[in-house]
């Protein structure tokens, strides 16, 4: 495959993955009626900032792709995926916001730990996962909240 093929691939699998995700798990009456913080944000927010954070997590993953030597890094990149993907079923289908604190504490840890040994080989990957890693925090935040209201 040619490079732009790979990271066409890896922006549909984000980006197409995060859409078909979100659109399968959209909050619907059960999250309307939960009990949220003062910080919780407009739903309008959550498609721009996913939208942004989806490319950079692509990038992220062709970059690791296209390099031969960073099979951890790869396995990291997959297992946030994983995780990120995980989320919305759990937290808006299986409506268990503590069961889903679980999972967003993991995918936290993991986009840490990819941010740390990505750090010195690939500085571009490491930064791109900066807004991610504080999204997913607040998003952490805003789960526990919403856990402990309801």
């Amino acid at each position: 495959m040619t490079q732009w093929t790979i990271r066409i691939a890896f922006l549909v699998l984000a980006m197409g993955g995060g859409i078909l995700i979100g659109t399968l798990t959209a909050p619907g009456d059960w999250y309307a009626a939960l009990n949220k913080p003062v910080f919780n944000p407009p739903n309008w927010v959550f498609a721009p900032v996913w939208t942004t954070l989806y490319v950079l997590i692509a990038m992220a993953g062709w970059r690791q792709y296209e390099t031969q030597d960073t099979r951890s890094l790869r396995n990291l990149w997959w297992c946030q995926l994983v995780l990120n993907f995980l989320w919305p079923p759990v937290f808006f289908l299986v409506q268990q916001p503590w069961l889903a604190l679980v999972v967003i504490l993991s995918l936290w840890a993991v986009i840490a730990l990819f941010i740390r040994k990505a750090w010195s080989s690939d500085r571009v990957s490491a930064l791109s996962f900066v807004p991610y890693f504080v999204w997913v925090s607040f998003a952490s935040m805003l789960n526990l909240a919403i856990a402990a209201l309801n």
